[in-house]
């Protein structure tokens, strides 16, 4: 049984620990909330845009951009959004338990955010770029993300590329998705918290297959989809580093408020074992006191 002073100890220690963990808890809750709030007033923009570009490129008759281009898959490249710190639970474990699956052999890696970088690196990948991104996710970082991808599959060192990221549902709860980013086309893996966005991709699809409307792209064809796909990829980008930077700051929230509240509970035990001991230490003294006395008549 541990002695009163090492019980003292440990409580000290737990409760410094504690005091860190809080602190710790009250500035992700404050980075949350803006990231929070960034990433939900983007996503309308980002929808729209996203029924722009299928409704621009179904309607392409004659017309055939580089973007957009089907080849076989031979290689790949997978941009990794991760996390630039630690301590957010298990948001990157899970991030990288998809990532992993996909073939090094085949496989190229671009990154975003440190903790990506430090996987590909452990893992013994392939890195063909590394990005930074902070904690307010600028469109000049997204453009330079979609800009290096899309010159890789314009080049054709890759066959297609790939988004794996966090998606940010609520502040409990984190996805990670394997999302279609090369060749430009429909996405089939999002999910929109409220909204049933798998229906509304269906019923859109729908609606562009059977709409025979004749298009009419001014000044040219060519020049609509020179103007819009790259900065459809920016913006497509941009929105996920946005949910990826929500979803790293509640997670790192909720798990400094769980450690928090582990820390509590174990100072609540110790201080009653504390107490415990320390009562039953003044009962034994008291008993050896009487029972001197009552030796001594």
């Amino acid at each position: 049984m541990p002695s009163p002073r090492e019980l003292r100890r440990r409580i000290r220690s737990i409760t410094s620990t504690a005091q860190i963990t809080r602190a710790m808890q009250m500035v992700a809750a404050s980075k949350m909330r803006k990231a929070q709030q960034a990433a939900l007033d983007f996503r309308p923009f980002a929808r729209l845009v996203y029924r722009i570009q299928r409704a621009a490129t179904t309607r392409m008759v004659e017309f055939s951009h580089p973007l957009i281009e089907k080849r076989e898959v031979r290689k790949r490249a997978v941009i990794l959004v991760g996390a630039d710190k630690g301590l957010c639970g298990a948001l990157n474990s899970n991030l990288f338990r998809l990532a992993a699956q996909f073939d090094p052999q085949t496989t190229v890696f671009i990154t975003a955010g440190r903790k990506a970088a430090q996987f590909v690196a452990a893992t013994r990948r392939q890195l063909a770029a590394e990005f930074a991104y902070g904690d307010e996710p600028r469109y000049p970082e997204a453009r330079a993300i979609a800009g290096f991808a899309a010159d890789l599959f314009l080049k054709k060192e890759v066959d297609e590329v790939r988004m794996v990221a966090t998606q940010f549902i609520n502040t409990l709860t984190q996805r990670a998705l394997s999302l279609e980013f090369l060749p430009v086309g429909e996405i089939k893996a999002l999910e929109v918290p409220g909204v049933d966005l798998a229906e509304e991709v269906t019923k859109l699809e729908e609606e562009l297959t059977t709409d025979t409307t004749e298009s009419l792209f001014e000044p040219s064809a060519e020049a609509v989809f020179d103007y819009l796909l790259p900065r459809y990829l920016n913006i497509y980008v941009h929105a996920t580093l946005l949910s990826a930077k929500a979803s790293e700051q509640s997670a790192r929230m909720v798990g400094m408020k769980n450690a928090t509240d582990s820390a509590n509970g174990l100072i609540h035990d110790l201080t009653l074992e504390y107490n415990k001991l320390r009562q039953g230490n003044i009962t034994k003294e008291l008993l050896e006191i009487a029972g001197g006395q009552l030796g001594n008549d």
